[in-house]
């Protein structure tokens, strides 16, 4: 739905020419690749920077997610918390908070068109079990560096942001923007082009290697060559364990009338998502149409990446059925598109950057589904490593950070079809009888540390 707004046509920039030098190479045009690209360029203006890209700019997630900006770490407090105590948690939590606001920053000061407003993210529990993890999520948040902008909702106080059908409780956090992804992707692509960066699309990087990227049309040399592939990374040779590449799905409706909006009560530019286990996100668009998603779509152990992919009528119904029930007012609004992308889930679920000066090769990524504000701060951290400048950001417990491999398939398959189809029963067990499923205990060990 992102792309297909943004007006005229998506003609692809021309493809690399030959072979060519530079001092920077960048493989993706994703938001981690365009944020290392915009901050290495401002930092150091006479860096000749090249981006290459597959398809084009904000071809992949970062054109096709929720649009949520939104603080809390692509990881896991446990995982973190062994690299650097709890007060590394609480750096990298309050790091996340910084990324909301300097997404808006770059938006406005760059003139990019993304719809972005901060008006936080709103999480409601529909059942006991529910209730009581979202409690939880509230207090630990508190624990590990989010203050008051995370808050337990009280009295009428929900009511006040949106009327949420089946809600027994919620809560409120401050540090969230709704974004149009795809805009902000292809608003910064236009402003790093404005300050020297080239951009090469419809090029396919064959082979990446300290000091050179190959290509089918020739070899960028660089003395810094930075991987931003995310879940396309297991395409690359000798990388198909690096992540487990996982769909998310999405719907939209068309644009609601405001008497809709005005039943619904849903503040403009608030963020929703439940507490479900194969929960929901959901914003309302800048033209007034709801844009929701969920997990929950089929891992296929044929080409798990694949447009084959980016549908599924089950999950469809699944969040057609979200609406209806949470958003009666808008239950029978035609819905205009449905489309998905894979996300990358390393083995502990727990993003990493890396740079090796070395060599001058660095990657980044691993955001299970939390990129928008994590790529703008690996974009950043990247930078400040490749430069060689002592920043806070550099000592955050990510960087450095290494995961273990996925297991090879088949039990990669098997895993990941358990997930989804355990995590949905505990679901619909928790809301027909309120108590906790014990059953998820049975994927816990290829599911997030707590």
């Amino acid at each position: 739905m992102w792309l297909d707004q943004i007006p005229g046509l998506l003609a692809p920039r021309p493809g690399l020419p030959g072979d060519v030098d530079c001092d920077v190479a960048v493989v993706g045009a994703g938001f981690t690749g365009l944020w290392t690209a915009y901050y290495l360029k401002r930092l150091q203006p006479d860096l000749r920077i090249v981006v290459l890209e597959r398809e084009i700019a904000g071809y992949g997630p970062s054109g096709r997610n929720g649009g949520w900006a939104s603080a809390g770490m692509s990881g896991t407090a446990a995982v973190y918390r062994r690299r650097g105590g709890r007060e590394a948690v609480r750096r990298a939590n309050r790091a996340t908070i910084e990324g909301v606001d300097e997404i808006g920053r770059v938006a406005a000061e760059e003139d990019i068109d993304c719809a972005y407003l901060k008006a936080g993210w709103l999480a409601v529990a529909g059942s006991e079990a529910q209730r009581q993890r979202l409690q939880e999520s509230v207090e630990n948040a508190h624990e590990n560096g989010f203050g008051d902008d995370y808050r337990m909702l009280e009295g009428g106080e929900l009511g006040e942001l949106a009327h949420v059908k089946g809600s027994l409780m919620a809560a409120h956090n401050r540090s969230a923007a709704r974004v149009d992804p795809a805009r902000l992707a292809r608003g910064l692509a236009d402003r790093c082009e404005a300050i020297g960066v080239t951009i090469h699309e419809r090029t396919a990087a064959l082979e990446l290697e300290p000091g050179r990227v190959r290509c089918e049309a020739g070899t960028v040399r660089a003395g810094t060559v930075v991987r931003a592939t995310e879940s396309y990374t297991t395409q690359l040779p000798g990388e198909r364990l690096r992540y487990l590449p996982l769909y998310s799905l999405m719907i939209a409706t068309e644009p609601l009338p405001e008497a809709v909006w005005d039943e619904l009560g849903w503040r403009d530019g608030l963020l929703i998502m439940d507490y479900r286990h194969l929960f929901f996100y959901a914003q309302r668009t800048a033209d007034g149409r709801i844009a929701l998603g969920g997990r929950g779509a089929p891992y296929r152990l044929k080409n798990p990446i694949s447009e084959d992919n980016e549908r599924n009528s089950d999950v469809r119904h699944r969040l057609e059925a979200t609406i209806a029930r949470h958003f009666p007012a808008a239950a029978d609004a035609a819905i205009t598109h449905h489309w998905g992308g894979p996300l990358a889930v390393p083995r502990d679920w727990s993003m990493s950057i890396h740079f090796d000066r070395a060599t001058g090769l660095g990657w980044a990524g691993g955001y299970s589904g939390h990129g928008v504000v994590s790529a703008n701060i690996a974009g950043r951290t990247m930078a400040d490593l490749v430069l060689n400048r002592q920043s806070d950001l550099v000592t955050l417990p990510w960087v450095g950070h290494r995961n273990r491999r996925w297991e090879p398939e088949p039990a990669r398959f098997l895993a990941s079809r358990a997930i989804v189809r355990i995590l949905a029963d505990a679901d619909e067990y928790e809301q027909r009888t309120g108590k906790h499923a014990a059953r998820v205990r049975l994927v816990a060990p290829f599911m997030a540390e707590h």
